[in-house]
């Protein structure tokens, strides 16, 4: 066939090629119970017209962030995007660039790139950043993997505090790469004793503030005790906006930062695609992963812009290599610098104290509510609340209410038996009194 040029005597070389019997034998590393046992519930084959009536039907059974009272965060949070965002990412020279391999003809990309980094640096607090990462999750697994090239020790820890998709991503990639990853159980204003983990096989400790219960950490004991053995802190942060309120994690003493960036110029879109942030100080600049812009003058002596660092596959050998990420998220990062600088510093730090006394006025009134506990009492945006009976029910009764009141911690952490009462609740600037006075409404009527 045309389009199909390959025989099963071709499929068959390339299968002993790789050193598999079957197709099937590709994709062992994915478990059984999330494959299909057969096709999707779909029509083999429709027109243009009845697909479209098709997916607008069941599109309509999803309830838009928008649309209701919503307090859900967990790691993805809706904040307000400036309609200038939207607007100048779509532009056909930002939207349509790919990667700037030609600095001579990439000027415009290479420029918001540098600007991107050197705003994730000046945000955390360290000495460089690079050109980002896919996504939180997946820059922390690359900060675990830096580490270990670092020390060249074979063992992370992981806190109680780290959200646990993150923890799960790492342990993923940790798994292929062969170290060993120890993570500490977490719970809401857990004291946990990571000190007393470290060892000499110990190449970093990975700590989350605000921690996915909400918990700010003060990270610089942390810092001091990992480096009293030879190990780095990794700091991650899920919610970007916090910086403009809390010290940075680099002012106390952080190793390598990595963080999602979504909360700045971002949608919540479903899951993605989401923008990582990794930054680190100058000495671990070439066991950073993925790629680096840097400022420079061209022949002429004129101000320019130019990759310095591509650490990744596609530029070098991949012995050599220090990431195989194969891009960066750009258009999430230029709508993060976007909204970045339209907030500006004093922009930044406003709406961080929005958020932070929204979430406060938010915990004030649910504590008062029979039965609730608020368990988190230092947070920034977030907080964990204890409910009677199992938080995912209460949580379905308040979206059939019309209010999206939280993430259910079992959701994330279905084996932990005593946490099946808890509810990780987030507020941003975008609720209004109304809103707070919907979710205590609806939350007094499924209780009672």
């Amino acid at each position: 066939m045309r389009y199909l040029p390959l025989t099963d005597g071709d499929r068959q070389s390339m299968l002993a090629s790789v050193g598999v019997e079957t197709i099937n034998d590709l994709f062992v590393d994915i478990p059984g119970s999330v494959l299909l046992d057969d096709l999707v519930d779909l029509p083999l084959a429709a027109g243009e017209l009845q697909v479209g009536r098709l997916m607008e039907k069941m599109a309509a059974k999803n309830v838009a962030a928008g649309s209701v009272p919503f307090f859900v965060g967990g790691g993805a949070y809706r904040h307000h995007v400036p309609a200038t965002v939207d607007h100048l990412i779509q532009r056909s020279e930002f939207l349509t660039a790919y990667t700037p391999y030609q600095p001579e003809i990439s000027q415009g990309t290479l420029q918001t790139l540098f600007e991107f980094q050197s705003q994730v640096a000046l945000l955390t607090g360290m000495e460089v950043a690079n050109a980002s990462m896919y996504d939180g999750s997946t820059g922390c697994a690359e900060a675990v993997l830096m580490a270990h090239r670092i020390t060249k020790r074979p063992k992370a820890i992981l806190s109680g505090t780290l959200h646990p998709q993150y923890r799960a991503v790492v342990e993923n990639l940790s798994g292929f790469s062969r170290h060993e990853v120890v993570a500490l159980p977490g719970g809401p204003g857990l004291a946990e004793d990571i000190a007393s983990q470290i060892d000499n096989d110990t190449a970093c400790i990975v700590v989350q503030s605000p921690g996915f219960y909400g918990d700010l950490v003060d990270l610089a004991p942390l810092a001091e005790a990992a480096h009293s053995a030879g190990a780095l802190l990794i700091a991650v942060v899920t919610e970007i906006v916090s910086l403009g309120a809390i010290k940075s994690p680099g002012e106390m003493g952080a190793d390598i930062v990595v963080a999602e960036g979504q909360s700045i110029g971002n949608g919540l879109g479903f899951g993605g695609p989401y923008v990582g942030l990794l930054a680190t100080q100058q000495k671990y600049l070439r066991q950073m992963p993925g790629r680096l812009c840097g400022e420079t003058v061209d022949a002429d002596g004129q101000r320019c812009f130019t990759l310095t660092l591509s650490t990744r596959e596609q530029h070098i050998r991949r012995e050599k290599a220090t990431s195989n990420i194969c891009t960066n998220s750009g258009l999430c990062s230029l709508a993060f610098t976007i909204h970045m600088t339209l907030l500006g510093e004093a922009g930044l730090r406003h709406l961080a104290q929005l958020n932070h006394r929204n979430a406060v006025h938010l915990a004030d009134l649910l504590g008062g509510i029979s039965g609730v506990e608020v368990l988190t009492t230092d947070f920034f945006n977030e907080f964990t609340i204890r409910v009677p009976g199992k938080a995912v029910d209460v949580v379905e009764q308040l979206a059939e209410k019309g209010v999206l009141g939280g993430v259910p911690v079992s959701r994330l952490e279905p084996d932990r038996d005593d946490l099946t009462d808890l509810i990780v609740v987030a507020s941003t600037e975008t609720n209004t009194d109304e809103d707070r006075a919907a979710f205590v409404h609806a939350l007094k009527e499924v209780l009672s």
